[in-house]
């Protein structure tokens, strides 16, 4: 077995949702799920195939996203994960519902930080061990960014 370190390439750092699902239905029910909860939403989505063609399989409603995530899942190769790439909306608007389709078994993260994807590559196929999801912590907070963080959530409208 061998282990390497994928990064996730995201020049725009973009939001993403890195997860595990099981069967290919996996593109067309998170497609779903994604305009049934913000229909606005940007999306590219891809997944990739653990058996018969073995294809990176996707969708979504913007060229640009969809080719990111085509280009990503390619080079993660990992059997029955899948990435998605969104504009116009937050992880936090979708997260809840892609973890409610019945073919998703995880989330490795949902972030717009760098991304380096920890994968085991046996003589079978590839699988995610896990994610390192941006940078060391630095520290505890201030009071200072305390202040910060609520006036942000409440920039963002999820505080009052």
């Amino acid at each position: 077995m061998e282990l390497m370190l994928i990064k996730i390439e995201n020049p725009d750092h973009l939001n993403l949702i890195l997860g595990h699902s099981h069967f290919i239905k996996t593109v067309e029910d998170i497609h779903e799920a994604l305009v049934n909860s913000v229909p606005q939403i940007k999306f590219g989505l891809a997944f990739c195939e653990a058996s018969e063609k073995r294809l990176v399989r996707w969708s979504g409603n913007d060229d640009v996203l969809i080719q990111l995530a085509q280009k990503n899942a390619l080079n993660l190769s990992a059997g029955h994960s899948f990435i998605l790439f969104m504009k116009d909306a937050f992880p936090i608007n979708v997260l809840k519902e892609i973890k409610n389709v019945p073919e998703v078994v995880r989330i490795f993260c949902a972030t717009s930080n760098p991304v380096e994807v920890i994968v085991a590559e046996s003589k079978q196929g590839r699988g995610i061990l896990g994610v390192i999801d941006g940078l060391k912590t630095a520290g505890i907070e201030a009071e200072q960014d305390i202040a910060e963080r609520k006036a942000l959530l409440r920039k963002f409208g999820y505080k009052l």
